[in-house]
C-alpha cells in the first residue's frame, strides 16, 4: 500500500482525536482505537479512517486489535490518564493500579503487539505521549508521576534496544493541556477541573497534535527523541504564572 498507516490509541477524545485529524490531513490512513466506539465512528468517517474498539488495559483486546491492523508505520501511544490527587500516605491502590495499567502496561502491550509490523514496514515510528509528570514530581501526584516516569523509561529503553532497526522513537512531553484529563482525574468534578486552567492559557489538544504530526512527517533519518512542550505561563508541574 502506498498510503502509510498511523495507529492512534485513546482516539475518542482530546489529544488522540486531534492527532487522528492532524495525521489524516498529513496523508496517513488513521486507525483509531478506544473503548468508546460511539465516539470513534464519526471521527473515522470524518478522517476516512478505521475505528476499532480497544481497551489497552485488556491484553485480549490489544491482541484482537493488532490482528485487525494489517500494517503499521506509525504508532501513537496516547491512551493514559490520571486518577486522584492523594498524598503517598493516603494513596488509593485502585487509582494507582488503573494509572499503571493504562499508562505503563497499556503502552507496553500496544508496542509489543505492533512493533514487528512497524519494523517490517521498513520505516516505523513509535510516538509516545507521556507528560512533564514523567520528568518531575509534585505533591499529590505520586501515582501519576510514577506511572509517567515508568512510561518514559520504557520508551527510552526501546530507543536503545532498537538502535539500528528501521524504526524511530519520539517521546512527546506535554505540560498542561485542557482536555477531559482533569475532569477524569477529579471524578467528573468540572468546577474543580476548570480551576486547574484558570488565569493562563493552557495548551489545546490541537497544539499537541500538531507536534505529533510534525514528528511523524520528518525525513526517515531524523529522530526527534524528546519534545517538551508547555504553555508559556508554565514552568514545571506545579508552577504557573496566573493573571
Amino acid at each position: 500500500m502506498s498510503t502509510r498507516t498511523a495507529v492512534v490509541t485513546g482516539a475518542s477524545a482530546g489529544i488522540g482525536a486531534a492527532a487522528a485529524r492532524s495525521l489524516a490531513r498529513a496523508g496517513f490512513h488513521v486507525v483509531l482505537g478506544a473503548r468508546r466506539l460511539d465516539r470513534l465512528t464519526p471521527l473515522a468517517e470524518e478522517t476516512s479512517g478505521t475505528a476499532l474498539t480497544l481497551d489497552v488495559t485488556d491484553a485480549d483486546s490489544v491482541a484482537s486489535f493488532a490482528e485487525r491492523v494489517p500494517e503499521c508505520h506509525v504508532l501513537v501511544n496516547n491512551a493514559g490518564g490520571a486518577w486522584g490527587v492523594e498524598r503517598v500516605e493516603a494513596a488509593d491502590e485502585e487509582h494507582w493500579r488503573w494509572m499503571w495499567e493504562t499508562n505503563v502496561l497499556g503502552t507496553l502491550r500496544m508496542t509489543k503487539a505492533l512493533l514487528p509490523k512497524l519494523v517490517d514496514s521498513g520505516d516505523g515510528h513509535v510516538i509516545t505521549v507521556t507528560s512533564i509528570a514523567g520528568h518531575s514530581v509534585y505533591p499529590g501526584g505520586s501515582g501519576y508521576t510514577s506511572a509517567k516516569h515508568a512510561q518514559a523509561a520504557l520508551h527510552e529503553t526501546l530507543r536503545a534496544e532498537h538502535l539500528g532497526d528501521p524504526v524511530r522513537l519520539t517521546e512527546i512531553v506535554p505540560g498542561a493541556v485542557e482536555t477531559e484529563f482533569s475532569v477524569n482525574r477529579f471524578d467528573g468534578d468540572t468546577d474543580r477541573a476548570a480551576k486547574v486552567y484558570e488565569g493562563y492559557q493552557p495548551l489545546a489538544a490541537e497544539d499537541v497534535a500538531d507536534v505529533i504530526s510534525f514528528a511523524a512527517t520528518r525525513p526517515s533519518h531524523v529522530n526527534l527523541d524528546r519534545i517538551v512542550m508547555k504553555p508559556r505561563a508554565q514552568l514545571d508541574g506545579k508552577t504557573f504564572h496566573r493573571e
